[in-house]
């Protein structure tokens, strides 16, 4: 790429280098970006992140954060009980830029994390991927299509949007308060839907069936139901027991989940939820009750 093209793109420092941070510089230096630092906790992850990049990056440990050379951004992809000391020690880093953004990755946390160096005339803000990123060397291609939470001050916001519009995703904006409740949601689309289908395997153990078996019954049945629910309602996608108002068959359920008292309570809670989307069952309404 013309260097005339590269000056266009922001210089890039990253501080954190798991799985996000390093999908990042790959992502990023693959769009023009000029990835100047890589900074994590031990110095060998800070080198295999750099190892993917075909420029010279400088490499820190956390403790040498204070070293770092100029940059325009940096981007802090530390876990979220960090941040705040990221942000103290990025105001003592001594830079000669007048214009500096800082912005967080976290997906519970707001730009006001990063208040030590907005009350030193940092641009601050925070962008999160609505996505589960699990390799590191895919770089854009791990983040085309996402869509990403971004929040912050005007100049923050703006920068934020561009990198998002770069890695061809998609910004929305919150309200910063709003901030955990954001991140629970998308824990509860996420992270517990891995928690239930792990409680549906162990379900199907009881049934006799092995784990790697159990898996490949169930995966294509969750598939189909993101498939409904990317074109319909909650209460168009729902299918099954508590759709049709099966009295009998939830009868059964309960019977033979009493041996299961975990993912019994599972099933009533859920059932509750399930039948709000549905027209009234009283008489299922009173069996999950009396669970």
């Amino acid at each position: 790429m013309p260097d005339s093209k590269r000056k266009e793109k922001s210089e890039v420092s990253i501080i954190g280098t798991g799985r996000l941070g390093t999908t990042l510089a790959v992502a990023l230096a693959g769009k023009g970006y000029s990835i100047r630092s890589l900074v994590a906790r031990r110095l060998q992850s800070a080198r295999k992140a750099a190892s993917f990049l075909d420029a010279d990056v400088q490499v820190l440990t956390a403790k040498q954060l204070r070293t770092l050379i100029d940059a325009d951004l940096f981007l802090i992809t530390v876990p979220d009980d960090q941040i705040a000391w990221v942000a103290r020690e990025l105001r003592e880093i001594d830079a000669d830029r007048k214009e500096m953004t800082a912005l967080h990755t976290s997906g519970a946390l707001s730009s006001e994390v990063l208040a030590p160096l907005r009350e030193t005339g940092w641009s601050t803000g925070s962008i999160h991927p609505l996505m589960s990123v699990s390799g590191t060397q895919d770089g854009d291609a791990a983040l085309r299509g996402a869509f990403w939470s971004v929040e912050g001050d005007k100049g923050a916001l703006r920068l934020g949007k561009a990198i998002v519009r770069d890695l061809g995703g998609t910004s929305f904006s919150i309200r910063s308060g709003d901030k955990p409740l954001y991140h629970a949601a998308a824990v509860m689309a996420s992270g517990n839907v891995v928690a239930l289908f792990d409680v549906a395997l162990e379900m199907l153990g009881e049934c006799g069936l092995n784990r790697k078996t159990a898996r490949s019954i169930l995966a294509p049945l969750i598939a189909s139901t993101v498939r409904h629910l990317e074109s319909k309602d909650p209460a168009q996608a729902l299918t099954g027991t508590f759709s049709r108002g099966d009295v009998e068959t939830v009868k059964r359920h309960v019977a033979a989940l009493k041996k299961l008292p975990e993912a019994l309570e599972l099933y009533r809670l859920l059932g509750q939820r399930s039948l709000k989307l549905t027209k009234e069952q009283p008489q299922i309404t009173r069996i999950l009750k009396s669970v």
